[in-house]
């Protein structure tokens, strides 16, 4: 949509980006804390409930950071309009 409006690839994923910050960290944030009362459980059943929590939490965690500082710095290189491989395909695909 923001290239639509004119913007570069890289303007367009950096505002993109900045848009979508405060609702994917909120998102996460609660699945995260809603997994802390399992991640710090001693009672029954907790050796197996410790270590599932944790994976979860750090899946968010590592997902969070990708959708918001990798993806939008991969997008202009995917794109048609930047460099590398997009042009290179979209000259495939017009010829």
């Amino acid at each position: 949509m923001n290239e639509a409006m004119g913007q570069s690839p890289a303007e367009a994923a950096a505002s993109a980006a900045r848009s979508r910050a405060r609702p994917v960290l909120m998102t996460a944030m609660v699945a995260a804390l809603g997994f802390v009362p399992m991640m710090l459980s001693t009672g029954v059943g907790s050796e197996v409930q410790r270590p599932l929590a944790t994976v979860v939490v750090g899946g968010l965690v590592t997902s969070t950071m990708l959708t918001l500082l990798v993806l939008p710095a991969l997008y202009p290189w995917m794109s048609f309009g930047g460099r590398g491989r997009g042009r290179r395909q979209a000259a495939i695909v017009a010829a």
